[in-house]
């Protein structure tokens, strides 16, 4: 019996104290908060509130002053008399499952009918919105059936006008209007019964929307003032419906209300503006979304979404969206991406904001603003603003405007801040260099440039100029052989590397091919060499080095040709190999090193 009672008041303790816990299973604004602060600045304030509540709060910045100090020392209080209290009425308040959406509300109005009809499927209703404080009429509220999706904007008089079709039981209407506080009244069936006010049991439910449409100027010359108002007004409902049809923004079945609809499947034969797409959109010309969408849109002309995108977007002009867009974009002419993008973009430019995940393919040109972790292939020009890690391929040009940790492959020009991969193009730059960079000029500001001064067993006075960083560098050569009738001029082109075996000595590897002038063009002649450098480095900006050297003669003069006069006819030593037909043998070279 004893152990039965033991059990019994262990479970009741149990129960108990799990009652006591924060149940969020319930309402944001009725969670009960416990919180004892002093001279704390009112952003931290909220985001304690939030923290003790397991939920966030969004609001505008210019709500209050940031840096305002409040106190705050409350015990088992309900959200909503916490703010009640820190904004002494003057916010209203919407939410949802994570949100506590802030809302400047200072000003109260109310519903006033002042006709009301009823037909056969028919309900009208006739009246104006008033303020309560000042008794004016109140221009440009929202007054709308969140259930029936119909609304209407006030007019300089404060009038307004809705019809319903079909038997209602009951119509309720909200009014909404920024700065003033939600207010909301019911219509019986019967015309007999006055109208009363009416608390809406989602009076305090939003959804976080930011309307990031307004951000594109296009989006808002595609929407009517009359829209505009009503996003404003009724920034945070949303409902969803199955199915939309539309002519245009407005002339569409849910009339003003449709930038609140997010549809399953929406149709419009010239354009249509809603809340958001949750399955398909297809339009003549152009769809207007204020949210997300997902799956598939497309469009004779434009596609616009204020929110994020997943699947397929594609226009026959260009897709512009405000959030992130994850899947495949294709456009005749300009993908746009305000945030993030993880998937493929298709299209004459392209354009990303943010981070690039995946790959980029256009007819010009390829622009991320931030990192790109993916494959960029463009006709002109490839240029991503921060870092980049994967491929560039460009007909002109790739720019990387911080490290580079991939392959850069252009027909012009390369340009990396700090080159960590491969390089190859006719120009390749880089501010630093721990990569390869391949062509036929090699520029790295914080990198290898020597002028080298030397002689060898054919030409007595040579120049180069080395360009590039140790793992490859170029060099353009010149030289002349001063000795009378044995005169050679030359210029050539090669690469070279640097093994580096300490601070003073290291080897480096050259391979270079170089033109020598006889006294007549009508023959190429055309001296290739390897060469092996070991050098000594004396001090800072002077070296001095010198090896053996490979030569390959190869000429397309013919046996016994005589240069001009004054130059040298024989160019092959004596001892020299004769190496698939052509002249090899083993020579010299020494020379220095300047900076």
């Amino acid at each position: 019996m004893k152990f039965k009672l033991v059990i019994a008041l262990l479970f009741g303790s149990f129960f108990c104290a799990a009652q006591t816990a924060v149940n969020y299973n319930q309402s944001n604004l009725a969670k009960l908060v416990t919180l004892n602060l002093k001279a704390n600045k009112i952003g931290d304030v909220l985001q304690k509130i939030g923290s003790a509540g397991g939920f966030y709060f969004t609001y505008n910045g210019a709500l209050f002053g940031q840096d305002s100090i409040v106190n705050l020392n409350v015990r088992n209080k309900p959200v909503r008399e916490i703010l009640d209290e820190l904004f002494d009425g003057k916010v209203d308040y919407k939410e949802n499952a994570e949100y506590i959406i802030l809302r400047y509300a200072v000003n109260h109005f109310a519903i006033e009918a002042e006709s009301i009809v009823t037909a056969e499927n028919l309900y009208a209703i006739t009246g104006r919105v008033i303020d309560t404080q000042t008794g004016k009429k109140v221009k440009n509220a929202s007054v709308y059936e969140k259930r029936l999706l119909q609304s209407a904007i006030t007019d300089e008089e404060g009038f307004f006008n809705l019809k319903f079709k079909g038997n209602h039981e009951a119509i309720v209407l909200t009014a909404s209007k920024e700065t003033y506080r939600d207010t909301s009244i019911v219509f019986l069936s019967s015309i007999d019964i006055k109208p009363k006010s009416y608390d809406d049991p989602d009076k305090n439910k939003g959804t976080f929307v930011g309307n990031l449409l307004d951000n594109f100027r296009i989006g808002r010359w595609l929407t009517s003032s009359k829209q505009r108002l009503q996003n404003i007004n009724v920034p945070n409902f949303l409902t969803n419906m199955p199915v939309q049809a539309s002519l245009i923004p407005g002339l569409s079945s849910h009339g003003n209300m449709s930038g609140s609809v997010v549809n399953k499947f929406s149709i419009n034969l010239v354009g249509g503006y809603t809340a958001g797409v949750d399955g398909a959109e297809l339009a003549g010309v152009f769809n207007l979304n204020k949210a997300d969408v997902r799956y598939v849109q497309v469009a004779g002309a434009i596609n616009i979404t204020g929110g994020n995108t997943e699947g397929s977007q594609i226009a026959g002009m260009a897709n512009m969206v405000g959030g992130n867009a994850n899947g495949v974009q294709v456009a005749g002419l300009y993908n746009h991406v305000r945030g993030n993008t993880n998937g493929i973009q298709i299209a004459t430019v392209n354009y990303v904001r943010g981070l690039a995940e995946g790959m980029q393919v256009s007819a010009v040109g390829n622009l991320v603003n931030e990192d790109l972790h993916g494959i960029q292939i463009t006709g002109i020009a490839n240029v991503v603003r921060n870092k980049a890690k994967g491929f560039q391929l460009a007909g002109v040009g790739n720019v990387a405007m911080q490290d580079m940790k991939g392959v850069q492959l252009s027909g012009i020009f390369n340009y990396a801040k700090h080159n960590k991969g491969f390089q190859l193009g006719l120009i390749n730059i880089a501010d630093t260099s721990s990569g390869v960079s391949l062509g036929l000029i090699n520029i790295v500001k914080h990198g290898y440039h020597k002028i080298g001064i030397s002689t060898n067993d054919l030409i007595n006075a040579n120049a180069s100029f080395k360009s590039g960083n140790a793992n490859l560098y170029t060099i353009f050569l010149l030289g002349k052989n001063f000795v009378t009738n044995e005169n050679i001029e030359t210029f050539g082109f090669g690469f070279g590397h640097d093994f580096f075996a300490g601070k003073r000595v290291s080897v480096s590897a050259e391979l270079t091919a170089q033109h020598l002038h006889l006294g007549r063009w009508d023959y190429a002649n055309i001296l290739n060499k390897f060469q092996l450098n070991l050098q000594l480095r004396l001090f800072k900006g002077l070296s001095v080095y010198g090896g053996p050297v490979l030569n390959y003669y190869v000429t397309e003069a013919p046996t016994g040709y005589v240069a001009a006069k004054g130059y040298q006819s024989q160019i092959s030593p004596s001892y020299s190999k004769k190496i698939n037909g052509n002249d090899g043998w083993l020579g010299w070279a020494v020379g220095i090193n300047l900076f």
